[in-house]
């Protein structure tokens, strides 16, 4: 069974997701926003092991929180990021455009691509390439659990952003249609900002779609 923890971290209120197999105390952190130290002190409450971080996109709000992540766990993992998505990685995120300064560390280590299947413990989890929001977004998808983390791709009632460095607003459009809808109705949607929702309430009820 996966088990997961949301956090609503840093400055623009993002969600980070700590996930775990809690069978055998393996985990992984998508989008460490900010505050590291919190989340591997949720972890090691939880007697599990960090395994990784997954990050849906490079933007800053996305990855403040890497390099205090890695320091408090005192031992090296893999970050986890799409290809066309680090040279915004490189840019710190695009947090220069915003006056902020981030410290990022080591680079992505872990190139994500589309129909790539991930494993966490007993769970298989895919990702899907959706650039709109950013050339190298991705969603990962967990069939078992009936989830799927959207990052910025959708929200409930809305959309992602696509007058930023990248955005492309018929790509992300394009991108929601072939990966997000083709889902089934009951798929949780738990994005990077704001309350969790279905694939069923956005056909029904996102003016954008």
């Amino acid at each position: 069974m996966l088990e997961i923890i949301p956090f609503v971290l840093g400055m623009v209120q993002t969600n980070t997701y700590l996930l775990a197999d809690d069978a055998n105390k393996e985990a992984i952190v998508i989008d460490p926003a900010d505050d590291g130290a919190a989340i591997v002190k949720t972890a090691l409450e939880r007697q599990w092991k960090i395994q990784a971080i997954w990050i849906t996109h490079a933007h800053f709000d996305h990855i403040g929180g890497v390099a205090t992540l890695i320091k408090a766990l005192e031992y090296s993992i893999p970050i986890g990021l799409h290809p066309d998505d680090i040279p915004l990685w490189k840019m710190q995120g695009g947090a220069g455009l915003f006056g902020l300064e981030l410290e990022i560390g080591l680079e992505p280590d872990l190139l994500f691509y589309s129909r790539q299947v991930l494993k966490l413990g007993n769970n298989f989890i895919e990702v899907r390439h959706t650039p709109g929001h950013t050339p190298g977004h991705v969603v990962f998808y967990n069939s078992q659990e009936g989830v799927c983390f959207c990052g910025d791709v959708i929200f409930q009632g809305s959309i992602g952003r696509t007058d930023l460095l990248g955005g492309d607003h018929q790509q992300l459009l394009s991108s929601i249609q072939e990966n997000i809808m083709t889902l089934p109705d009951s798929t949780r949607l738990l994005p990077g900002h704001g309350p969790e929702t279905t694939v069923l309430r956005e056909r029904a009820e996102n003016l954008f779609l």
